[in-house]
C-alpha cells in the first residue's frame, strides 16, 4: 500500500492562514504596547493612530474596557497571537493530526479571542466612542481565524460526526462567514459615526 495512500497530507493552507493571521496579529498588538509604553512617558503626547476626531487609540487605550485584567489588552495580544503561529509552524513542519483535545483547546482559545475582539468591538462603538486603528487590524484577523479555523477544525471530525457533516458542509462557504462578520462592523460603524469616512487623512 501506498504511503500517500495511509498518510493524511499535510494542511499547508491552514498552516500559512494561521502563520499569517498570527503574524499580523501579533504586528498590530506589538504596536499598541508601544504605544502604550508612548503613552506612559507622556500622556499628553498625541499618538500616530490618533487621526481623527473619532479615530483615536489614545481615547481606547486609557478607558477601562482598554485593560480590562488589571493590565493593557495588547498584551494579551502579544502572547496569544504567539499560538496560531506556532500550531502553523508545527502543521508546516509535518504534525497532521496530533491529540484531539489539542484542536479543541486551541479552537476555544481561538473562540475566546472572538468573543473578546467581538466585545471590545461592541465597547468601543457604542460606550468609547472613539475607533482605534491597530485595535480594528486585530478584530480583522481574530474574525477569519475563528471562522475559518473552526469549520476546519470541524470538518477534521474533532468534535464529533454530526458536526464534521455541518463543517465540510460550510467549509467552502467560511469566507461567506467571514464577511458578514466585516460587514455587520462595518454597517454598525457607519451608522454610529456616519461622517467617520469624511474625516479620514486621504
Amino acid at each position: 500500500m501506498s504511503t500517500s495512500a495511509t498518510t493524511p497530507r499535510r494542511p499547508i493552507a491552514m498552516a500559512v492562514f494561521l502563520v499569517v493571521t498570527g503574524a499580523v496579529g501579533l504586528f498590530a498588538a506589538f504596536n499598541l504596547v508601544l504605544d502604550e509604553f508612548a503613552k506612559y512617558e507622556n500622556p499628553s503626547k498625541a499618538l500616530s493612530c490618533d487621526v481623527s476626531p473619532f479615530v483615536n487609540c489614545s481615547q481606547v487605550m486609557t478607558s477601562w474596557q482598554g485593560s480590562l485584567f488589571g493590565f493593557p489588552n495588547p498584551l494579551l495580544g502579544v502572547m496569544g497571537f504567539v499560538a496560531p503561529i506556532a500550531v502553523g509552524v508545527m502543521l508546516l513542519a509535518g504534525m497532521r493530526n496530533g491529540n484531539r483535545w489539542f484542536w479543541i483547546l486551541f479552537n476555544a482559545g481561538v473562540f475566546l479571542a472572538w468573543v473578546f475582539v467581538t466585545w471590545l468591538f461592541t465597547q468601543t462603538v457604542w460606550v468609547i466612542g472613539y475607533l482605534c486603528p491597530w485595535c480594528m487590524l486585530v478584530w480583522s484577523v481574530t474574525i477569519p481565524m475563528f471562522w475559518i479555523f473552526t469549520t476546519w477544525n470541524a470538518a477534521q471530525g474533532r468534535f464529533g460526526a454530526g458536526v464534521q457533516r455541518v463543517g465540510r458542509a460550510l467549509l467552502p462557504y467560511s469566507w461567506a462567514l467571514v464577511l458578514a462578520n466585516y460587514a455587520v462592523i462595518v454597517v454598525c460603524i457607519l451608522i454610529v459615526f456616519p461622517r467617520v469616512l469624511t474625516t479620514l487623512p486621504f
